[in-house]
């Protein structure tokens, strides 16, 4: 069986500064950056960003977009019409429901046009430092999944599991910590094992035992 303070004090060494790698000075921009995310690398929304980031500075100046020409400022992310729509939309709400900031609750968050509970759970953790749930992406999918510490391929109730082993002070950190282990070590197609910390303690469900 798993020990989750094994793997806890691992991760704690390995990535001890672990945060978002998404750009952000406020909770403004890490909401867009989180919506530009879905199915895209925090490496490209950061380039998109840098100029977006410029040009738009308040949730008015989101909601008040030309939609057609603001597809075409973050088309590069991907699935760009409907996080165009997404984006504009949920300031709007922000705009006339919220006075223009962004809610600190997971419960108002997931009301908002294009917020789902991951994005929910990222802002909360890395602008309101608050943990009401943990952060599954594939990375954290993946690698919860090799160390064991669930069984289930559903993103909720992968956090439900997950949220069940880890402490809820370490949840912030945890989801932070092993989206970056996935990225340089626990990656999709060749994770790193001879190399991984983890490696003595981790069952490596799913990976071919040559690796």
């Amino acid at each position: 069986m798993i020990q989750t303070n094994d793997i806890l004090r691992i991760i704690h060494k390995d990535y001890r500064n672990a945060a978002t790698a998404l750009h952000n000075k406020n909770a403004l921009e890490m909401l867009i950056a989180t919506i530009l995310s879905a199915q895209c690398t925090d490496e490209r929304v950061n380039q998109v960003t840098k100029n977006l980031f410029k040009k738009y500075k308040t949730t008015k100046d989101y909601a008040n977009a030309n939609i057609k020409m603001f597809e075409q400022e973050i088309k590069s992310t991907g699935f760009y019409k409907n996080k165009a729509k997404n984006i504009i939309n949920c300031c709007k709400v922000l705009v006339e429901k919220h006075d223009g900031k962004i809610p600190s609750s997971l419960e108002e968050l997931i009301k908002l046009p294009g917020v789902g509970r991951k994005t929910a759970n990222v802002i909360l953790g890395a602008v309101f430092n608050k943990a009401e749930g943990i952060v599954v992406d594939t990375h954290v999918k993946r690698v919860s999944f090799r160390l064991g510490l669930t069984k289930n391929k559903n993103p909720e109730k992968i956090e439900q599991d997950l949220m069940h082993e880890i402490s809820k002070e370490e949840w912030i950190f945890f989801s932070n910590a092993l989206i970056w282990h996935g990225r340089k070590v626990c990656n999709a197609r060749k994770p790193l094992c001879s190399k991984c910390h983890l490696n003595k303690i981790c069952p490596r469900n799913g990976v071919i035992k040559s690796q």
